[in-house]
């Protein structure tokens, strides 16, 4: 068992890194103070995890319900947000309830938003079991619904008790969700650590097999880079944590216009995103093209996707983009890269720019 200490100026909480977590009664004796338990979870995850997750919080004495959502990005509104206040009303859950969020980030974000605005704010803890979750989306305290004119346009800060990470769960994964979560590590690794990024590219496919060594200390780095920003900036107001937005503006358009359908995962339209981003940093001449190539080698590795959709047109991406939470009247800005390892904050991004890079991206990159 590993752990990385989030210390926020208010208070600290832990992310625990482990294995075969659902057999370990003393993890679970620390999850809960109160009496009652309310797990949030979707109809997949529920199959796996939910019944042993229930059996070990009753050999504690703890009232557990559950609520269990479909599964899916376009469950994440304001529409499943009521299902969940409803099933805490229902069931007489009070301000010594804990909210467990088993499951990805969708999951994540509808519980702590949840617990969040249920009487005005109750204990939450994060059981995430993919590797996109692991290692971005349930750390830091972000939650949201969508909207459909944009992702993640309705939510707060709202920070967990605990993660908790059990790297097993990524055995039961789908690859396609396990790539999704390679392209929030590499973005680590491009805006941060380019170290980590050299490391990434000698251990991937140790990764793709699961290799614990591998997997854990690739986990364990993300959540220590992550952990750091927060501290630093976890309510964005310096734009440290907006570093973290690197791909996402350009990928959260692509979610939108598709209408969060599942036709692209979070991180797949993350991976096209950063390289538009790319795009935009060679048009600005602030990045080097050679190191554009490294990391366009190594999201195709990761069996990511680097275009986006060819059905979306350039001026769709302009409707999406405008209405990004980066934007200061209403100028907008992006997360570029300068060098392997170090991003930063552009503004007043001209739309000729947007278009550019979005028009000239395929032909910059077969090469």
């Amino acid at each position: 068992m590993e752990k990385v200490i989030v210390r926020l100026k208010k208070y600290s909480y832990p992310i625990i890194i482990t294995s075969g977590l659902f057999n370990n009664l003393e993890v679970f004796k620390s999850l809960v103070c109160g009496d009652q338990v309310m797990i949030v979870t979707n109809d997949c995850i529920s199959k796996l995890y939910l019944d042993i997750l229930k059996t070990q919080l009753i050999k504690f004495g703890v009232k557990v319900d559950q609520i269990i959502l479909p599964d899916g990005e376009k469950y994440k509104s304001l529409e499943t947000l009521e299902r969940v206040i409803y099933a805490l009303l229902i069931n007489n859950h009070g301000r010594d309830t804990v909210v467990i969020a088993l499951g990805g980030g969708v999951i994540g974000d509808l519980a702590g938003f949840a617990a969040s605005v249920y009487q005005r704010g109750i204990r939450f803890i994060q059981i995430p079991t993919t590797l996109l979750s692991q290692v971005d989306a349930s750390i830091g305290g972000k939650t949201a619904v969508n909207h459909v004119l944009g992702k993640n346009m309705i939510g707060t800060f709202y920070q967990p008790s605990s993660v908790i990470i059990d790297i097993d769960c990524l055995k039961t994964l789908p690859e396609r969700e396990f790539s999704a979560g390679l392209a929030e590590i590499i973005k680590y690794a491009i805006i941060f650590d380019s170290c980590f990024f050299n490391w990434l590219e000698d251990n991937l496919e140790e990764l793709f097999l699961l290799k614990y060594k591998a997997i854990s200390y690739c986990i364990r780095r993300c959540c220590e880079l992550k952990s750091d920003v927060v501290v630093a900036d976890e309510y964005e107001r310096n734009d440290k944590r907006v570093l973290l937005n690197f791909g996402h503006t350009y990928g959260h358009a692509i979610e939108a216009y598709t209408g969060y359908d599942g036709s692209w995962l979070h991180g797949e339209a993350v991976s096209a995103g950063m390289m538009m981003a790319i795009c935009s940093a060679i048009i600005l001449k602030i990045f080097n093209k050679k190191d554009a190539v490294k990391v366009k080698k190594l999201l195709l590795r990761a069996r990511l996707p680097i275009f986006g959709p060819k059905n979306m047109d350039k001026k769709d991406y302009l409707f999406y983009m405008m209405k990004d939470k980066k934007n200061i009247s209403n100028k907008m800005r992006l997360v570029l890269p300068v060098s392997l390892g170090e991003a930063k904050i552009f503004s007043d991004i001209t739309d000729d720019l947007i278009l550019s890079s979005i028009q000239n991206c395929r032909s910059l990159f077969l090469f």
